[in-house]
This record gives structure tokens, C-alpha cells and sequence, in this order.
């Protein structure tokens, strides 16, 4: 049964025999309340300095210590894990199984409900090649990364659908790869254009709008039409380097002697990592620009790309190619990892 509650003059005395020196002992026997009582009222009055009861959060939880213990470490140990399944365990283990209930205890233990970003999947291979080559290339001069022509080539679609995924975690940890949903390269089609486009320090450079798929054949064409006029554009000076990520397509045996003859010198890239190309940042701002444009079939989407892309300011690029530094840093801190670029 409950235990009657002290009442406040008993709890006052009680901290007054405790002043001048009783101890607990003494202070039980003389005024008959467990020591353990004692011990708990003079605990509170010095942790909140009044002998008053205070007022609590709410109805206390149905959810005992063992339950909410066992629910942070099911979300830890998977953090994909759904709220039904959550459930499903709970009910298994004869706690409470009400979603609220659910949700409130683990999120006193500081995790949340997020949705899950995507980043490339990497491996331990791909992680020491990108933070070798984040520590090889963070001591590069501002005026080495000027010489730099960034390319890649993204799809844009008409009408696009980007499947969500919720993920339990804490603040601050959206880019840890337990709760990232890795993405691979893929080949594209349907009601969507491929893209290719490239920019330096100075400004942007051409862009290549494609309606079907690109293979090696159709990426050396774009390379032989766009590249030199883009480096003529920009005024790159004669040590200037192309960047390309590893696409099977750019690192094919047909693009590599072609590269070879046509005498175009590539920076070397480790695979997965579109957080190291600031184009990426650029093809955010392409498709954000021509999706608020609304394009109702290919060939509007294939001008809208250029219209846009011509709209880039100079200065966004120099911006990006300045802060360039900062993305290195983050992949050392994130020892190869995913980040949040």
C-alpha cells in the first residue's frame, strides 16, 4: 500500500535536527520515521533547498527502467527500426506497447525520429582513399584549385520522387553512416534528361543536356564539344586539370586513350564521394531552379536546364571553390566517413 506523506511541519524538523547536528539515527528514533525517510526528505532539501513537495511532470510512466532500457538499445543497435516493431517487442516483453508511450521514453534517452539522408555507400576501402586524398590535397595553394575544371553530369527529371526512410537518432548525427540510406550510381531514363555540366573558380562553364542514356561514346563526344571552349571561357591557364568521378564510363579503356590523346590531364578521385565535387552544390541549384519553373515535357526541361544553368552568378562559384577547404576538413574529422556535404 502507499505510505502516508509526512507532513510539511514533521519534514521542517526533521531538516532542523539535521542543522544542528543530529544524525540520521537520532533523528528516526525521536521523531519515529524510517531512516530511509529521513535520509530522502534531507537529500531533497538540500538538492532544491525546500522540504515541499514539488510539482512533477506528469503520470508516471507505465514503462518500468528494464522496459525503456531495453527500447534504446533495440534503436541503437538498429536505428532503421519502425515504431511498429518497436511495438511488436514491447508487447513481447509484457510492457506497455502504446506508440506515445513508445516515443516518449525513447526520446528521453535523447533520440528522435529524423528522416534518413542519403549518402554513397562506402566501405573501408573507399573511406582510407578519401581521407588520403583529403589529407594529400589540404595543403594545395587557392591558386591550384582555380586551375580546376569540376564536371559531372546528374539526371533532372519532369516530375520526381524521392522515397523517405525515418531513422531513430540524436541531434547532430544525420550524416553517421548508420543513419545515412546508401546510394550507388545508376544509369537513367524515363520522363528525365541527363545532364552534364562543368564550372570553375571563375564561373560556369558549358552544360550538355542528353535525352537518353549516356555511355563512353556519347561522354567523349561531350568532353570533345565542351571541355576546351569551357577552358577558352573561363580563361584556365595551360596547367589546368579536369576533375571526373569514377563512372564506369569515365574510367572505361576507350575514355582513357582518349583522354590520353586528346592530351587532357585528370585529377585523380576517390570513388563515392560526391561531398568532395562542389558541383554538387551546383546541381542543387540547377534543379531547384528549373523545377520551380514547372516543365510539362522534355523539351522544355532540356531549355529550362540551359536557361538556368547560363543564370549561375560568378560569384556563387567563386564561393564555392574558396570554401573548398572546409570539405577536406570535414572528411579528416569524419576519418573517410560520410559528411555533411
Amino acid at each position: 500500500m502507499k505510505s502516508k506523506k509526512l507532513s510539511v511541519d514533521l519534514r521542517d524538523r526533521i531538516v532542523s535536527r539535521h542543522k544542528s547536528g543530529e544524525d540520521y539515527r537520532k533523528i528516526s528514533a525521536a521523531l519515529k520515521v524510517l531512516m530511509s525517510t529521513v535520509a530522502s526528505i534531507i537529500h531533497k532539501w538540500k538538492k532544491f533547498e525546500t522540504t515541499r513537495t514539488l510539482p512533477r511532470a506528469g503520470r508516471p510512466s507505465k514503462l518500468s527502467d528494464r522496459g525503456r532500457r531495453a527500447l534504446v538499445r533495440e534503436v541503437t543497435k538498429n536505428p532503421m527500426v519502425t515504431l511498429s516493431e518497436l511495438q511488436r517487442s514491447s508487447v513481447e516483453r509484457g510492457e506497455p506497447s502504446r506508440r506515445t508511450t513508445i516515443s516518449a521514453a525513447i526520446h528521453q534517452s535523447g533520440l528522435y525520429g529524423r528522416v534518413a539522408r542519403r549518402k554513397p555507400l562506402l566501405s573501408k576501402r573507399h573511406m582510407a582513399a578519401r581521407l588520403e586524398f583529403a589529407k594529400r590535397h589540404l595543403k594545395d595553394s587557392q591558386t591550384m584549385r582555380n586551375k580546376i575544371l569540376w564536371s559531372d553530369e546528374t539526371k533532372i527529371e519532369l516530375f520526381g520522387v524521392n522515397a523517405r526512410r525515418h531513422v531513430w537518432r540524436k541531434p547532430g548525427t544525420a550524416h553517421h553512416q548508420a543513419n545515412t540510406i546508401p546510394t550507388v550510381k545508376h544509369e537513367y531514363g524515363g520522363g528525365s534528361v541527363m545532364v552534364w555540366g562543368c564550372f570553375a573558380a571563375s564561373a560556369p562553364g558549358r552544360i550538355a543536356v542528353i535525352g537518353g542514356t549516356m555511355n563512353s561514346t556519347v561522354y567523349q563526344k561531350i568532353l570533345k564539344e565542351n571541355v576546351r571552349p569551357s577552358v577558352r571561357q573561363l580563361k584556365l591557364k595551360r596547367s589546368w586539370v579536369l576533375q571526373q568521378d569514377n563512372d564506369p564510363k569515365h574510367t572505361s579503356k576507350s575514355t582513357s586513350e582518349w583522354l590520353k590523346k586528346n592530351k587532357m590531364k585528370t585529377l585523380e578521385w576517390p570513388s563515392q564521394s560526391p561531398d568532395l565535387n562542389p558541383i554538387e552544390m551546383l546541381r542543387h541549384d540547377l534543379k531547384k531552379a528549373v523545377h520551380a519553373r514547372k516543365p510539362s515535357n522534355k523539351a522544355e526541361l532540356q531549355q529550362f536546364c540551359k536557361d538556368e544553368w547560363a543564370k549561375i552568378p560568378p560569384e556563387r562559384c567563386k564561393r564555392l571553390i574558396a570554401s573548398y577547404r572546409k570539405r577536406l576538413i570535414a572528411v579528416i574529422a569524419a576519418k573517410g566517413g560520410p559528411t555533411s556535404y
